[in-house]
C-alpha cells in the first residue's frame, strides 16, 4: 500500500504559478513511476504529466506542455508539479498517482491515487 498526500493547491490569478507536491512515505516510492491527473467539475479525470522512477523519462499532456514541469526527489519521497502560465481552464482538483510505468500512467494505469488538491485560476 502506498499513501499519497498532495499539497500546494490554492487560488491564483491567470498567468500566475503554483507548485504542487505529493509526499509518499515509505521505502517503495522510488520503485513507482509517478504522475499527476486533474478533474474539473463535470468532466472526466484527465492525464496531466508523468515521470519515470529515475526522473529521466517524462510525459505531458499537450494542454500543459511547455507550462508545467514534473519532477521527483527519491531521497525525500516527493513528486512535484511546477505550474506556470496558469489559465482559467487549468482549474480542477489535481491528483497524484503512482503506477508501474510512466507511459502507462497516460492510459490511467494507476495503482494508487492521492486524495487531491484544489487549484483555482481566476481571470
Amino acid at each position: 500500500q502506498v499513501q499519497l498526500v498532495e499539497s500546494g493547491g490554492g487560488l491564483v490569478q491567470a498567468g500566475g504559478s503554483l507548485k504542487l507536491s505529493c509526499a509518499a512515505p515509505g521505502r517503495t516510492f522510488s520503485t513507482y513511476d509517478m504522475g499527476w491527473f486533474r478533474q474539473a467539475p463535470g468532466k472526466e479525470r484527465e492525464f496531466v504529466a508523468a515521470i519515470g522512477w529515475s526522473g529521466v523519462n517524462t510525459d505531458y499532456a499537450d494542454s500543459v506542455k511547455g507550462r508545467f514541469t514534473i519532477s521527483r526527489d527519491n531521497a525525500k519521497n516527493t513528486v512535484n508539479l511546477q505550474m506556470n502560465g496558469l489559465k482559467p481552464e487549468d482549474t480542477a482538483d489535481y491528483y497524484c498517482a503512482a503506477g508501474a510505468t510512466w507511459d502507462g500512467l497516460r492510459r490511467k494505469a494507476v495503482n494508487y491515487w492521492g486524495q487531491g488538491t484544489q487549484v483555482t485560476v481566476s481571470v
